[in-house]
């Protein structure tokens, strides 16, 4: 039952599945690293696509950006799954803050929280606290949650409404927004409903990073709640005004290098695909067209899709949302 409802609320409802292919993470290394020094920076980064053959294919677990010693952004392998979500790892003096774990399940031969140990090195979670968040309740971003409920001076925020709200300290939904400082990094979190109701973004004051996970990205985005998500983007816009935004970072990429063109559901090799940053010009041009628009209608801009969501979609949506919860 519960498969069948997965694949079912895969694809008719925009939601997302999780488990892995049958290329197994053990047969494979575990990170390829880029840093600033090989790459300048995040809209040139050549991050794996997929493999035309993934049952043959080697490549390694997690891609992952050195933005630099304190901040990491890092990929799954499209053949292990194809949702190959990004996660953020930023660190302050104090504490370190994990946005979204990932796609790949915990297991006997996987555990996201020790790869990020390994590849980031273990003295910086041995010392300092980690917060693990995350920017929306789909599963293909926290399947890796398990790794780090175990860990000492780890706080996993569950990807449900009341942790969430909890956590934030925001109680008139979804108006407001909370600060933290991870230590000398003032991390700024906005809800961002529209795309699922516990939806947020996070803005990095240091790197001047909006994260905004499935809310916005370089690929085909389902909305659920049409007037919340364009008061959300109408608030991202007034944010990105009065802040110096200077990448917008999702939780994927499916779009092609061709304006208004994206990689179907379930692709597991996406070689021409469009670079994972967007700019504030691309949110300007979202929301007046989302502010012109009198009713729920597909958006078609250069950089992403946006497509509301059927009846039927949402009655999926949510019945996956009570069968998880």
């Amino acid at each position: 039952m519960k498969v069948k409802v997965l694949i079912t609320c895969l694809f008719l409802s925009g939601c997302s599945a999780t488990g892995m292919s049958n290329s197994s993470v053990v047969e494979r290394e575990l990170a390829r690293i880029h840093d600033i020094t090989s790459t300048p920076n995040l809209e040139t980064v050549p991050w794996m696509h997929g493999a035309q053959r993934c049952e043959t294919s080697k490549q390694p677990t997690l891609d992952v950006f050195k933005h630099d010693s304190r901040s990491t952004v890092i990929r799954q392998n499209k053949c292990l799954t194809f949702e190959a979500p990004f996660s953020y790892v930023l660190e302050g003096n104090d504490k370190i803050l994990v946005i979204d774990t990932g796609a790949l399940p915990d297991g006997v031969d996987f555990s996201y929280a020790q790869a990020l140990r390994a590849v980031l090195g273990k003295a910086a979670f041995e010392t300092k606290e980690t917060i693990v968040i995350h920017s929306h309740s789909h599963s293909d971003h926290h399947q890796g949650d398990s790794g780090f409920r175990v860990l000492q001076n780890t706080q996993v925020i569950s990807p449900n409404m009341t942790q969430v709200q909890n956590f934030v300290g925001i109680s008139n939904w979804p108006n407001g927004q909370y600060q933290f400082d991870l230590g000398e990094r003032l991390i700024t979190i906005l809800p961002t409903p529209g795309h699922q109701e516990e939806a947020i973004t996070v803005f990095d004051h240091k790197n001047k990073w909006l994260i905004t996970g499935d809310t916005l990205y370089p690929g085909l985005v389902y909305v659920k709640d049409w007037q919340a998500y364009k008061q959300s983007i109408a608030k991202l816009t007034k944010f990105a005004q009065q802040n110096d935004v200077k990448y917008i970072l999702g939780g994927h990429i499916e779009m092609t290098k061709t304006h208004g063109k994206y990689y179907p559901i379930g692709s597991t090799y996406q070689p021409n695909e469009a670079p994972l940053p967007l700019s504030v010009v691309d949110l300007y041009a979202l929301n007046e067209a989302l502010q012109k628009s009198e009713n729920e209608q597909q958006i078609i801009l250069k950089s992403f899709v946006i497509q509301p969501m059927s009846l039927l979609q949402k009655s999926i949506s949510n019945l996956f949302r009570w069968l998880t919860n």
